[in-house]
């Protein structure tokens, strides 16, 4: 509580992914930074609001939102040799 609003980025982590054993157990809507600008580029930024956007509307029957996101992104992630390649993929999709 101390440090609370002082940080540039929070990391929060999701009991419910961890107990389905899927890491890393991030709740990716929950977690940010203040300064995506400083870490990617313009495009990249864009791919990752963009990103988020389709990870908070879903919803799966039986699984918690954080979960089914998780579980979405990390299925996406592996048909892909790096992160700024999916990125990239993600700026070119509708």
């Amino acid at each position: 509580e101390e440090f609370k609003g002082t940080g540039n980025m929070e990391l929060r982590l999701s009991r419910d992914a961890a107990e389905k054993r899927m890491w890393p157990a991030v709740d990716i809507s929950a977690s940010s930074t203040r300064h995506d600008e400083l870490l990617m580029s313009s495009k990249h930024v864009g791919a990752t609001t963009k990103m988020r956007r389709v990870l908070d509307a879903v919803g799966d029957e039986g699984k918690s939102k954080t979960v089914a996101s998780l579980d979405l992104l990390l299925d996406r992630l592996t048909n892909f040799r790096t992160n700024a390649d999916f990125l990239n993929e993600v700026a070119k999709s509708k």
